[in-house]
């Protein structure tokens, strides 16, 4: 037998708008037979955007979130905007009652782009002898963060700030490749999730399969700035023209910038070219591209400098080129260089 329960919701007018998005029409349905509710919601916003929610529950004038046993539509997996989502929770095995529960909805953009799997060109004749030759490279689809790490960010996890450029919305910089890669997993196990890193030194090791944080290949950072499979083929990450999509040395006054001011590229991410330098996970090899594999390509086996992808608010067009590699030792530190992160599919 099923029990439909009324609920009372604590949302003006039935809705609650965040950040461009509206959570709307929310209704609930206690399955009796499972012991679960199954809660409905209609969820507007745009449809280039992953959504996560959060689900709030009240009994008796107390107040329960972070709910252990919630599954379903953007709780324990992103979801796109849409009518009839469907969330499901169970209370008794949290060790709570049933009862008149009443629930409220708010949900927020997931800011990372699904980069569909594909294949591509990696690298050019028009650049360094690094960058050739020119190779057909198969890539695995993944998540890429849609903008570069904030500070803001980077001090809610490791309770500093390092940057030379003071301001939460910019990105953080003056990092080295092994700050970053303690980054990831120290803000990977904060969110309840498997660290992709062990070891040390030259030795760090990545698990591939870990659903954790962790930074793009070199080949996953060139397909995403190129615009994936959605690719028009510009010279810089989403245009011809620099100036629309990067800050560089001729529109920076020789600062960073707060992150997602420019235009995005296809994919709507957004300061691929520019802004700050970007580690990548791989040692860099000057002649890798000539032995590297077709099939998801980590890079060398080992090496004296990281990978550097994307130029910087000090960098000329060349630098900030999709195709432009550089490279730093893992230990430096310098105030234009940052990264962003990346995921696996899980």
């Amino acid at each position: 037998m099923r029990k439909t329960v009324l609920l009372c919701l604590i949302l003006m007018c039935g809705c609650l708008a965040l950040q461009g998005q509206t959570v709307s029409n929310i209704r609930a349905e206690f399955k009796s037979e499972y012991g679960y509710y199954e809660i409905k919601y209609d969820l507007s916003g745009s449809a280039n955007d992953y959504y996560v929610v959060a689900l709030t529950s009240t009994l008796d004038g107390k107040t329960y979130k972070d709910l252990k046993t919630l599954s379903g539509q953007g709780a324990n997996a992103v979801t796109k905007p849409g009518k009839n989502l469907s969330l499901f929770w169970h209370p008794q095995i949290e060790g709570m009652p049933n009862g008149n529960w009443r629930f409220t909805i708010a949900a927020k953009s997931w800011d990372f782009i699904l980069v569909e799997g594909g294949s591509f060109m990696m690298g050019s004749n028009d650049g360094d002898s690094d960058e050739k030759p020119i190779h057909e490279v198969t890539v695995s689809s993944f998540w890429i963060s849609k903008y570069q790490v904030t500070q803001r960010e980077w001090q809610e996890v490791m309770g500093s700030n390092p940057s030379d450029f003071k301001g939460d919305n910019l990105p953080v910089e003056k990092v080295s490749w092994y700050d970053a890669i303690e980054y990831c997993n120290k803000r990977s196990i904060k969110e309840g999730l498997t660290p992709c890193y062990s070891g040390s030194g030259d030795n760090i090791i990545c698990n591939w399969n870990a659903n954790g944080y962790r930074l793009p290949t070199e080949a996953e950072w060139e397909y995403a700035a190129r615009g994936g499979n959605k690719s028009r083929g510009y010279e810089y990450s989403g245009s011809n023209t620099l100036g629309d999509v990067a800050w560089y040395v001729g529109n920076s006054g020789s600062k960073t910038h707060p992150v997602g001011q420019k235009s995005p590229n296809e994919l709507g991410i957004y300061d691929m070219s520019g802004n700050v330098w970007e580690w990548c996970w791989d040692w860099y090899d000057s002649s890798y591209y000539s032995k590297s594999p077709k099939r998801d390509p980590r890079g060398a086996a080992s090496g004296g400098n990281k990978v550097l992808r994307g130029g910087s608010w000090g960098s000329g067009g060349y630098d900030c080129r999709v195709a432009g590699r550089a490279d730093f030792s893992p230990t430096c530190r310098d105030y234009d260089v940052g990264f962003r992160v990346s995921r696996a599919i899980k």
